[in-house]
């Protein structure tokens, strides 16, 4: 197991994020291990990102680089939330002039509550505070399954 502290200074890390307008769920992983875990949810203020927080795990993670996932209707077209999490990619790449990763999320807040409620048996209440940053994990672990999948 990779000394978490050890993981902070490696330039292959990177933050996962699932944009909501009331939550923001955050994840880390890196290409190495290509691993991602749930970090934190970060509570917005009236219905705008927290930069305050958001900017103080930029800098204790120093990522190379940030995942957003981006929901769409079935069909591809956008839903209501998508402009607002397309507006969040371009804050983060104004205000951190790190590169921006979108990456597809059409299901993994349904799947990360799935998860809890069925595997876990977590309380609806928990189920509140945790399933952002488990979203963000799954986003930002598609992406890494992704990126590191040998081509052929």
């Amino acid at each position: 197991m990779q000394d978490p502290l050890l993981a902070k200074i490696h330039t292959d890390t990177y933050l996962g994020f699932d944009f909501g307008t009331k939550k923001i769920g955050v994840a880390v992983g890196q290409t190495t291990t290509a691993t991602a875990s749930p970090l934190q949810t970060i509570r917005s203020i009236n219905q705008n990102p927290n930069w305050e927080i958001i900017g103080k795990l930029i800098q204790e993670w120093r990522p190379a680089g940030l995942v957003v996932g981006i929901s769409r209707q079935a069909d591809g077209s956008d839903n209501p939330v998508t402009p607002r999490m397309l507006k969040f990619c371009r804050q983060l790449e104004g205000r951190y002039q790190l590169p921006v990763f979108r990456q597809d999320e059409t299901l993994s807040t349904f799947e990360a509550k799935q998860m809890l409620f069925d595997e876990v048996n977590v309380s609806a209440s928990k189920l509140w505070e945790v399933q952002d940053q488990l979203a963000a994990q799954l986003i930002l672990q598609t992406w890494l399954n992704e990126r590191t999948a040998p081509h052929n």
